[in-house]
């Protein structure tokens, strides 16, 4: 039974991650307000959110099957305070980070229309911060953390999640196009 356990803790954890750093990449192509070919604009507003849910699906089997878990030798003060653990608490805690920020991201994606569009966003940023962190602990933490299958798929995703941010931070970008006219336009009705 632990055996099994260890494996779908692991498989899930590794599913997590992809479905993450899709996640996060979906976020970035909705904020641009472009379409994705095939799919209309709103349409990639309704993917992001669902593999979203999926992704916190499969982080929540994979921290709740390793609680089970004899060899992670996970406690639930573990899952929600980082750096306690017995088993490299280091690694385990960078997990525990990207853990809580995920839970805060969902809570404020929950209560988004009570808390309003600009707390929302300001958490919803801390996905920049929890994906990376992510990546780090499934490397030090995991089974196939230094594997090399494992390192080619977290290398990819970097340079994928990278490249988009890359994209997002750029003058091209779709909204920072339109927010530069809006400064032009209000500047010249200043003058």
């Amino acid at each position: 039974m632990n055996e099994m356990l260890w494996a779908f803790g692991r498989a899930s954890g590794v599913i997590a991650l992809i479905l993450f750093t899709v996640t996060v990449l979906l976020g970035i192509v909705t904020r641009s307000g472009r379409p994705l070919p095939g799919m209309p604009r709103f349409s990639v507003s309704i993917v992001h959110r669902n593999v979203s849910l999926l992704a916190v699906v499969f982080l929540v089997l994979h921290v709740g099957t390793l609680l089970f878990d004899s060899y992670a030798k996970l406690n639930p003060i573990d899952v929600v305070v980082p750096f306690l653990g017995s088993f490299k608490p280091f690694w385990q805690g960078l997990g525990t980070v990207a853990f809580d920020l995920v839970a805060a991201i969902v809570i404020t994606g929950l209560l988004r229309r009570r808390i309003g569009q600009r707390a929302f966003r300001f958490v919803h940023w801390f996905t920049y911060a929890m994906w990376p962190i992510a990546v780090v602990h499934a490397i030090g933490n995991g089974t196939n953390g230094t594997s090399g299958w494992f390192l080619l798929l977290a290398a990819g995703s970097a340079l994928f999640v990278l490249s988009a941010v890359i994209w997002r931070a750029s003058a091209g970008f779709l909204e920072h196009a339109q927010t530069r006219r809006i400064a032009d336009v209000y500047r010249e009705e200043t003058r």
